[in-house]
């Protein structure tokens, strides 16, 4: 009977144990088919991540930076605002931040950290306040390059894989450097470079403590905790990598304390990569018209480029506040005559509002500041400017009468008085007597290469249509002697492992002859002394210079300089309305030029006076400005360059020099007469009667007339008026809004916009 029962007791013993064997071969095999299929699965998984190699290689975007002549960052252009920083330039008590924030252990693990893990599991099953993801440095950084941020298995498995593997690739100060340039900082800001600069102004090796841990604690959360929106929770989150830092014993708790009471000298951080705060006409200038079609959008936006242009930030700043005192939108430009460097843009008042450039794509009629082309390529035909014209009423048969902007006639009038008040009726003959097409031979020669110039006399009035940067390049010849520039914005061009890609300078051509050149240089000097352009005259610096105006105040220009330095300055509405009676160049535009080039000779290292080309060929002549003679004591003298052996020998016999003398002298100034001039009277000098108010003797005194030996000048064609019911704007030729339309094209199809 016990017998029976301990037979009986072995035999349920051997079947609960015969079970539980069942049961552990059982789990024994699942473990085994799963720990397979989890090496199949890992295995699978891995063949699709980067190998070490390809991390290696692997070159994450970085802002390209545009500096101006002088190294200040003008701007950056990216996709992801960063710029690299290696470890040892960032400031230390960052990296402990960082480490006392995201990953205290960092140093000590292998690239996943089981304890992290399981720690922060538990805090975010019991909602503790701080709530913790779990991976280390080296799998955010895994997750940043290689990976997306969605909250799957898979990508866990795929973030542990490649921390294991970039551990074995890289040292751990690697691993912290990249992981630093990789974060992203909130407002469009990634790494530690861009972020400094962007929240306090700084490089990364100068960030203090206070500064350090706000920094560290936007990396959980950084819109969250941005400190420019939500300063409370970005304190919030600034306590606590303190405290961690208190904790790790690397900074004391009065130290804590003091950087948390600290206030913060926060920036205004900015975010869009395609608008521009600073020179942003000019930057937008060298990206569509250089920097995009030559290294494309990825290079010039994920390369991490650095690109040295010729502007010059103050004065850029400069002329964006002069420019504002405009009545209307209007435009600066500032050129380096002597080189074509570009050293101030603005091409409206408001780039956010209008893209449209008004510096290099508004055709606009630049009036009276056309005459210097007229009077230059009048010098290259052999006349003087003391020789004379007939300034009397004019009307074509057509019914287009040009007048002066005083509606009155002024007889007989040096061309030197007449571009000094600026003339219109001798500036038509003048032209005639020329020929147009060597008028517009001296333009294309100066540098104007605008399609829309009139085949007519009001060529000579400035009917063309062309921009302000042709206008530059034009008055940049007869500043610099007769060299044509060619404009440029970039001086040189470096990729991110600085290697030159791109380096420019001046390439200059023949574009008048030097003794042309300063001859209507001097001219235009005494412009800016005593005639249409005497409010812009620059203090201590000689100046030359010539206001513009179209018939129905449309458009306002002043175009001149001093030496060293061309700037031109047009205003106008885009729709060309009037800016108002007698709003002439000389009040709108001229102040303006004025205000600006007064600051850029304060700032620049200019010579005071112009220099003459050796070879020239010119002389200096100090005459009278009515007659042309040599100045007696009370002519309106003035001193010009002339060619050599052209200045008269005899003293003006209109202010007290010897009539035969001037009758004798073969270098006496003529009277140019041509086919117009038929039907005038045509005078035998100039006479008492015939001088301005401020330049006619006391009466009772007797005056001869100056002798002026006429000059009948044979012209091979007949005089060519316009239209008068042509308007000078009937087809817009640069209308704002095509250009509005275009910009953003241009955005599409470099993938800079959807």
């Amino acid at each position: 009977m016990k017998c029976e029962k301990v037979m009986k007791k072995f035999r349920t013993g051997g079947c609960l144990g015969g079970l539980a064997a069942l049961i552990g071969v059982l789990l024994l095999l699942v473990f085994a088919v799963i720990s397979v299929g989890g090496a199949f699965y890992v295995w699978g998984v891995s063949k699709t991540l980067p190998t070490a190699e390809e991390m290696v290689n692997h070159r994450p975007s970085l802002a390209t930076v545009v500096y101006d002549r002088n190294g200040k960052v003008l701007t950056n252009l990216y996709y992801e605002n960063r710029q690299w920083v290696r470890l040892d330039r960032v400031s230390p008590i960052m990296v402990k931040a960082v480490l006392a924030a995201e990953d205290a252990d960092f140093y000590g693990h292998r690239g996943i950290d089981p304890v992290s893990i399981l720690r922060a599991f538990i805090k975010d099953l019991t909602h503790q306040a701080t709530r913790q993801g779990g991976s280390t440095i080296t799998q955010q950084l895994a997750r940043n390059l290689f990976l997306t941020k969605e909250r799957t298995l898979s990508r866990k498995v795929k973030e542990a894989i490649l921390a294991l593997r970039m551990e074995k690739t890289f040292t751990k100060d690697q691993i912290l450097e990249m992981y630093l340039n990789t974060i992203y900082f909130g407002h469009g800001t990634y790494g530690i470079g861009a972020a400094s600069q962007a929240y306090f102004g700084k490089s990364p090796g100068h960030l203090n403590l206070s500064e350090a841990s706000i920094l560290a604690g936007l990396i959980a959360a950084p819109e969250y905790y941005t400190p420019i929106r939500h300063l409370d929770r970005a304190k919030t989150r600034q306590a606590y990598v303190l405290g961690q830092m208190v904790a790790k014993g690397w900074i004391g708790r009065e130290e804590a304390q003091k950087a948390l009471d600290a206030k913060l000298p926060l920036k205004s951080v900015r975010r869009s990569s395609v608008t521009f705060s600073d020179a942003p006409y000019f930057v937008s200038y060298i990206l569509f018209s250089q920097l995009l079609p030559k290294y494309g959008s990825d290079s010039v936006y994920r390369g991490g480029m650095r690109i040295y242009t010729t502007l010059d930030a103050d004065l850029q700043k400069d002329a964006e506040e002069a420019i504002r005192k405009l009545p209307s939108e209007g435009a600066i430009l500032a050129l380096d005559p002597e080189t074509g460097e570009i050293l101030a843009m603005v091409g409206g008042k408001d780039f956010e509002k209008s893209k449209f450039n008004r510096a290099i794509q508004a055709f606009r009629q630049p009036g009276s500041a056309f005459k210097p082309f007229v009077y230059a390529a009048a010098l290259e035909a052999g006349y003087r400017p003391v020789d004379h014209l007939m300034d009397s009423p004019l009307e074509f048969p057509n019914g287009w009468k040009p007048e002066n902007y005083d509606l009155k006639s002024h007889g007989e009038v040096s061309l030197i008085e007449a571009l000094t008040y600026s003339y219109n009726i001798p500036a038509v003959k003048l032209a005639h007597l020329t020929g147009l097409e060597k008028i517009v031979q001296m333009a294309r020669n100066l540098g104007i290469t605008t399609p829309h110039l009139p085949n007519d006399l009001s060529l000579a009035l400035g009917s063309a249509s062309l921009t302000p940067m042709e206008m530059a390049i034009a008055y940049s010849c007869i500043e610099n002697g007769g060299k044509r520039v060619v404009p440029y914005g970039v001086r040189e061009v470096r990729d991110n492992s600085d290697t030159v890609l791109e380096k420019n300078g001046p390439m200059l051509s023949d574009g008048l002859s030097p003794k042309v050149a300063v001859m209507i240089r001097s001219m235009l000097q005494e412009v800016v002394r005593s005639g249409t352009g005497r409010g812009a005259a620059i203090s201590g610096f000689e100046t030359f210079g010539k206001t513009g105006t179209t018939n129905d105040w449309s458009d306002a220009w002043f175009c001149g300089g001093i030496p060293g330095l061309v700037v031109i300055v047009y205003a106008g509405n885009d729709d060309h309305r009037p800016l108002g009676d007698r709003m002439t160049g000389g009040r709108v535009a001229s102040p303006v030029w004025k205000a600006f080039v007064s600051k850029a000779a304060s700032r620049l290292k200019l010579a005071k006076q112009f220099s003459v080309p050796a070879g020239a060929g010119v002389e200096i002549a100090r005459v009278c400005r009515r007659t042309g003679f040599l100045a007696a004591s009370g002519c309106p003298a003035v001193s010009i360059l002339l060619s050599a052996g052209d200045a008269p020998e005899a003293v003006c016999p209109l202010h007290g020099g010897s009539v035969a003398a001037a009758r004798a002298d073969s270098r006496a100034p003529r009277l140019l007469l041509s086919p117009m001039d038929e039907g005038v009277p045509a005078a035998p000098g100039i006479s008492a009667a015939a001088a301005p108010q401020t330049d006619r003797p006391e009466e009772g005194t007797t005056v001869s007339p100056a002798p002026t030996p006429v000059l009948k000048v044979p012209t091979p064609q007949p005089p060519k008026p316009p239209s008068p019911a042509v308007k000078p704007y009937r087809k817009d030729p640069s209308a704002p809004n095509d250009v509005e339309k275009r910009y953003q094209e241009l955005l599409k199809q470099y993938g800079l916009t959807n």
